[in-house]
């Protein structure tokens, strides 16, 4: 599972594709992110699983590129 989590390629792809479905007419998290910071009025239960399904991806890159960053620092 390790491996999983850690795999650049696939997080990549995670988030070129579930992290920004459906592409058109803009990426689905954009829009709930801009209503998110509109003042999330409006939003239920299942506009907030959105959020966490479609941002999930690139919180995993975050946390991949925190990683890479700082086991350089420690490791030199």
């Amino acid at each position: 599972m390790k491996e999983f989590f850690n795999n650049w390629k696939l997080i990549i792809l995670l988030c070129l594709t579930l992290g920004l479905a459906p592409f058109f007419p803009e990426p689905h998290i954009l829009g709930k992110l801009k209503w998110i910071f509109g003042g999330a009025n409006g939003m239920v239960f299942m506009d907030w699983f959105d959020v966490v399904l479609h941002g999930f991806p690139f919180v995993l890159l975050i946390r991949l590129i925190m990683m890479k960053i700082f086991s350089s620092k420690t490791s030199d």
